[in-house]
Parts: C-alpha cells; structure tokens; sequence
C-alpha cells in the first residue's frame, strides 16, 4: 500500500512538473514571437524615422543659425540598454553648450537647480535649454534621432525609459525589471504625462510595462503617443 501510494504521489508530481514546463514553453513561444513582431515593427519605424530625419535636421541647423545656437545640432548620450548594457543615446542638442558641466556645478554647489535636480531627476524651468530647444522639446522632434538608435538595435519604438547610468543606484529593484527590454523612444512614461510623473512612478510605470508587454500594449501606447504629440502635450 505504502509503494502505491508512492508510485502515485510520484506520478502526480511529474503530471504537475510537466504542466509548468508545458505553461513555460509556452510563455516563451509567445514572447519570442511577440519580440519577432516588436523587432520587424522597430525596423519599420527606424527606416521611416531616419528618412523624416533628414528634412528635420535641416531644418534645425537653419533655426539653429537665425537664433546663432553654437555647437552641435546632435547631443549623446550615455543610457542604459537592454541587460544592463551602456550605449549612447542620440538627440538633437536643446542645450548649451556644456550643460552637463552647468549642472555638475549645480549639484556641487547644492543651489536651488541642483537640489531640484537630485530629488525629482528633472528641472522643470531648465535655464539651459535654448530657444530653438523649447520648440524641439515641445514638439518632441529632438527625440528623432533616436531612430537611428532603434535601426542599430539599440533600443525600441515602445518600452521602458532609457535611464542614465548616475541613475541606476537610485532605480534600486526596479532596475533588475527594467534592463530586461530595450528602453523605447517612447513608453507609459510618455502618455501618463512626463513632465509630472516623479522619479519612482516613472520607475513603477516602466516595471509593470516590462512585467505586461505585449504588441497590442504597443499600439495603444503608440496612438496615445500620437495624440500627445499634436496636442504637445506632455514634452520635458
């Protein structure tokens, strides 16, 4: 009797074993043929976004020169990609020169901008952003050259925001959720309103995106996205 039971108890144990790998392999199916779509989507939309490229870079070094902007039209940056991995982030320029080293004095110098800076993540009156720079910003064209990002497999039409490396101490455990996709030129940061979202919602919204992907989440956030742009609604 002792030996029956055994044998069952045994026999259920692998019935139930084999339902969790059955439901993994499917989950992984799933995701893999769901990244093949995201994937194809992003080529798409790379190879759009870098031909409007051209007409909207010439148009910013036109502007940049009636408002006699000097420096670069484009501005890197180092992000954080997919597994953690640093790359360099393209935008157009919406700041002075040397901004970076304008806000390091700043936060060395513990004045007002610096403090806001290191308890929110942004400055919502940034005296360094230009002129030409306001209007990038608020029609969200300075994201553009992302999309050369996006052709290079770099990062994403939709997914988490791509965060700096000074700021992966502070993303604590959401970091570990968030590094598993690539960060997206837009994301839920964008259409639940960027501009007021504080550093840890944006780090919350970003974990449930990572923990719930999926194409159709795409397209909703993508439309949404659409929207905000043309009611300029939203722009850092």
């Amino acid at each position: 009797m002792v030996i029956e039971q055994t044998n069952l108890s045994t026999i259920n144990n692998k019935v139930a074993k084999n339902k969790i790998d059955n439901k993994l392999t499917k989950i992984r199916i799933r995701h893999a043929i769901s990244g093949t779509i995201k994937r194809g989507i992003d080529i798409v939309a790379g190879i759009t976004g870098c031909l409007l490229l051209v007409p909207i870079t010439l148009f910013v070094v036109i502007s940049n020169t009636i408002y006699k902007e000097n420096g670069s039209i484009f501005f890197t940056q180092e992000r954080i990609g997919k597994k953690g991995k640093v790359f360099k982030m393209y935008k157009f320029r919406t700041m002075v020169v040397g901004a970076e080293d304008i806000l390091k004095k700043h936060i060395e110098e513990k004045t007002e901008i610096g403090k806001e800076y290191l308890e929110h993540k942004k400055i919502k009156n940034d005296p360094r952003i230009t002129k030409v720079g306001k209007f990038l910003r608020a029609t969200s064209l300075d994201e553009f050259p992302q999309f050369i990002n996006v052709m290079k497999g770099q990062m994403s039409l939709v997914g988490p925001r791509p965060y700096l490396p000074r700021e992966k101490e502070d993303m604590g455990e959401y970091y570990d959720y968030i590094i598993q996709m690539k960060p997206g030129v837009t994301g839920p940061w964008q259409v639940a309103g960027r501009n007021n979202l504080e550093f840890e919602d944006r780090l919350e919204l970003d974990k449930e995106y990572c923990v719930r992907r999926g194409n159709r989440r795409d397209v909703r956030i993508l439309l949404k996205t659409i929207a905000k742009v043309v009611k300029k609604e939203g722009a850092i």
